[in-house]
């Protein structure tokens, strides 16, 4: 990846709509040089191009985020069952004190409450820290 990808995908990543054209005019490249360039990002795995969803504007305005310490031997079972709940939007096996970490979207309190009371009943899962989260000051994949 040199300046130029770094380019395309820093635009792209505050206008994912703009088109080849656009991108070429503000680079200053050929539209056919994006077109390559943009192909070969998206062969090689580099760029990925998703819709991703606003969670306020459908509704959903609490979020938490929950660290989860499980039974030994039984991370891969406690990811699979974190997998099926709607609410949970990020999972990542972390280091340290709990092995697994959890972003929550929600429509409300309540909802977080019942998440987390339906977690401590799942006899793999040992213990919970749960952070409500108050104010998103950044949620961006861009590059500098």
């Amino acid at each position: 990846m040199d300046e130029l990808d770094t380019r395309i995908i820093k635009l792209l990543s505050e206008d994912g709509r703009m088109s080849f054209r656009e991108l070429a005019k503000k680079i200053e490249v050929t539209e056919k040089t994006i077109r390559l360039r943009y192909a070969n990002l998206i062969d090689s795995g580099i760029l990925e191009i998703v819709g991703r969803i606003n969670p306020i504007t459908i509704g959903l305005k609490e979020g938490a985020i929950i660290q989860v310490k499980v039974t030994p031997g039984c991370l891969r079972s406690v990811i699979g069952y974190l997998d099926k709940i709607q609410s949970i939007r990020y999972i990542t096996i972390t280091t340290g004190e709990y092995p697994i970490l959890v972003q929550v979207a929600a429509a409300n309190q309540e909802e977080i409450t019942e998440l987390v009371l339906d977690l401590f009943e799942h006899n793999e899962i040992t213990e919970l820290d749960t952070m409500i989260q108050l104010e998103v000051s950044k949620s961006s994949y861009q590059v500098n």
